[in-house]
């Protein structure tokens, strides 16, 4: 620990807050030196010279703090970074940014007119896999179409349902890449059945971009594999994005015969950053930069607009 590293405050220790102490721990220049939960196991998880209290208002309004990390449920995350950004504190929040389309919109408003820096971790968008496809597409022409899944068995959450636990993922990584919304979004319910741990649901969203450009996007914690993938199609490649793949981005020639034998995929390296150390790492970079940065959480806004439609496309 030295003196030049940043104080870090989280708000929240249930089961995303507790990858963040541990990932903490393992990127330089940072150290948490505040905790806000009424987990019991709190003292157990952090170091010795973290200070812990269960009234998150103490971590978002502390004055000894660079900045202030939100993992909390997300009915509670506008209220919170509201609280932080007023305080001074620069702030990174949780997805969703919250699933109140008002809510989002009233929080950039005022993160705009405090000259705030808030960053929302779409987790996705921090691989080092995601970067490299985005460097490589500038060169294969427009987009033509993206094929998106994301989901698992579970988990099964009261706080968030599947479209904003598993879509929030594939929206933004549709979004950052268009660089702009849907003109249309429809979302279909395939399958819901009622499990052991909670309600399971299957879902499939089509996102219609300028130009024609569709992206079709499967999610569900039905799934009995997991899924985490986003494919690019370009004119004459496809770019593929598999978190879950033991390769991270991969290369294809694209076919329009459907009699031709498939092309050899290429590999892509890409480097072992983890995309939460990422996330911290650019959190922390913007802290010391010292200038309004709140293009995260505009995207977060746009993210949060595209569910909210999605969701009453459903109903």
């Amino acid at each position: 620990m030295r003196d030049s590293d940043l104080r870090l405050g989280l708000i929240g220790a249930g089961r995303w807050g507790r990858i963040y102490i541990k990932t903490l721990k393992n990127v330089a220049g940072v150290r948490l030196a505040r905790l806000a939960s009424s987990n019991p196991d709190s003292p157990n998880l952090v170091d010795e010279d973290c200070q812990i209290t269960t009234d998150w208002t103490a971590v978002a309004e502390a004055g000894d703090l660079d900045g202030v990390i939100i993992a909390t449920p997300p009915s509670l995350h506008a209220e919170m970074a509201r609280a932080t950004i007023e305080a001074g504190n620069p702030v990174l929040i949780e997805k969703p940014l919250t699933m109140d389309l008002g809510e989002a919109r009233q929080l950039l408003a005022f993160a705009e007119q405090s000259g705030a820096i808030a960053l929302v971790d779409h987790i996705h968008l921090y691989h080092p896999a995601w970067r490299a496809l985005k460097r490589l597409g500038l060169g294969l022409g427009p987009v033509h179409a993206i094929r998106s899944a994301g989901g698992n068995y579970g988990p099964f959450r009261k706080d968030a349902p599947v479209l904003w636990d598993w879509a929030s993922h594939d929206v933004a990584l549709c979004v950052d890449l268009m660089g702009g919304m849907p003109e249309a979004v429809s979302t279909e319910i395939r399958e819901t059945r009622e499990t052991e741990d909670g309600p399971g649901e299957t879902i499939a969203t089509k996102l219609t971009f300028p130009g024609g450009v569709t992206a079709d996007i499967e999610n569900g914690n039905l799934m009995k594999q997991k899924k985490r993938f986003t494919a690019v199609h370009y004119d004459r490649d496809t770019l593929i994005y598999d978190d879950v793949a033991a390769a991270k981005l991969m290369r294809e020639p694209r076919s329009d015969d459907a009699n031709c034998a498939p092309s050899h995929a290429e590999v892509i390296a890409v480097a072992a950053t983890l995309p939460l150390v990422q996330v911290i790492e650019d959190f922390a970079a913007a802290i010391r930069k010292g200038m309004p940065d709140i293009g995260g959480l505009r995207l977060g806004v746009q993210v949060v607009e595209v569910l909210s439609e999605a969701e009453a496309s459903c109903r």
